[in-house]
């Protein structure tokens, strides 16, 4: 996960974008042959992009490959994986769920789960939900996972991804905090995890039903499902890459184009362009005191965006500030290594851009960067010096 500093001071985006209306009838618009231009500049198997403004999509174009060693070309229609952008959609439902009276910010954990379900080290039994879902719980990071040896047991425990989600849970919870709740940021996958299995227990349903009944559904997100896209694996959407060398070999969608199953409230969802911007759009208008298909009550959109004391992250967004952003600017990127999106909002201009690609690394996170900063400068600052766009 990083923060985007700034629009990069970089005149070529610019000419990138002047340089569309003389492309290749290859690519139908000035957004496409600026994906194409980036695309080529940094090796991708294929770049997408929608931009937002207030109600509408006004902008989309995909450019490149579904797999690298295939010829299947990507559409508009076509889902990516998300990553942990996820993490807003858990938090998402976590509102509806509050917003419902099913559960409350406040609530601890401590009394989440019946005591003959998981033993639970004392230092976490005052820990919020709220302060899961903002990373600020004392939820380890993956480093510990990794070290503590867990994480190779999440990936090997058998069953559904609920099963795999309660082990981990059990697992966490007997040992004490990674540090002390409330005290600190600490991005952490298996907070969301916490706070998944949190919902499963009280709701007695799978985080994965939960998600598509009281989120997905009402925005009309037909295409939103869990790992990678194209599960029958006949390339029908596109496949991550992974790099071998200064190639980027295509993964077949299975067990090992993802990670495990159970981390879902962390990061397994893929979704379409189109579904992705009506959930986004969601919380643009939710934000600005519209209405949306989610009836959430106004301060419970306000509540997602507001990041929580002492730290730039709400519930499953960055929040930072922007001078092309008019003020407070939301941000998440996605990855499971093999694929990346990348959001930005910008409520105060009713803008938003998303970015796709189906590889992952250093080289997806400069090129979905350099797109968004490319549609900014377009779209939000046509007639202002690079420079000004410093933060």
């Amino acid at each position: 996960m990083n923060l985007w500093s700034q629009v990069p001071q970089n005149t070529a985006l610019v000419a990138t974008l002047a340089a569309g209306c003389a492309s290749t009838a290859a690519f139908a618009s000035p957004l496409a042959d600026s994906l194409e231009a980036i695309r080529a500049r940094h090796h991708l198997p294929a770049l997408a992009c929608a931009v937002i403004r207030s109600n509408s999509v006004v902008d989309r174009a995909a450019v490149g490959l579904r797999a690298e060693d295939r010829t299947n070309a990507v559409t508009l229609q076509d889902a990516w994986h998300l990553g942990s952008v996820t993490k807003s959609m858990t938090a998402t439902l976590a509102a509806v769920l509050v917003d419902d009276g099913r559960l409350h910010w406040t609530d601890r954990l401590g009394d989440a789960f019946p005591t003959d379900l998981l033993s639970v080290d004392p230092a976490w039994r005052d820990v919020t939900l709220e302060q899961l879902l903002g990373n600020r719980g004392g939820a380890p990071d993956q480093a510990w996972l990794d070290q503590s040896g867990l994480w190779s047991q999440f990936w090997n425990t058998q069953g559904t991804p609920r099963d795999q989600r309660l082990f981990l849970a059990r697992e966490i919870l007997k040992r004490p905090p990674s540090i002390p709740p409330g005290t600190r940021f600490v991005y952490s996958n298996a907070g969301f995890i916490l706070a998944g299995v949190w919902m499963e227990q009280r709701l007695g349903l799978a985080w994965e039903s939960l998600v598509t009944d009281r989120v997905f559904r009402p925005l009309g997100m037909k295409t939103a499902g869990f790992g990678p896209p194209d599960p029958s694996g006949t390339g029908s959407q596109p496949w991550g890459h992974r790099k071998a060398g200064s190639r980027w070999v295509a993964l077949p969608p299975g067990p090992q184009a993802d990670n495990p199953p159970g981390l879902g409230p962390a990061g397994t969802v893929h979704a379409s362009m189109s579904d992705l911007s009506n959930f986004v759009m969601a919380h643009l208008n939710g934000e600005l005191g519209r209405s949306t298909p989610l009836k959430l009550k106004p301060e419970t959109w306000h509540r997602l965006h507001t990041a929580l004391e002492g730290q730039a992250y709400a519930l499953g967004w960055n929040i930072t500030s922007r001078p092309w952003a008019g003020g407070t600017a939301w941000n998440h990127t996605g990855s499971n290594t093999y694929w990346f999106c990348n959001v930005w909002v910008a409520p105060k201009m009713e803008f938003a851009v998303l970015v796709f690609t189906n590889a992952g690394g250093d080289d997806a996170f400069k090129a979905t960067d350099e797109v968004a900063a490319a549609v900014i400068q377009q779209r939000l600052t046509p007639n202002a010096a690079v420079e000004g766009l410093k933060h």
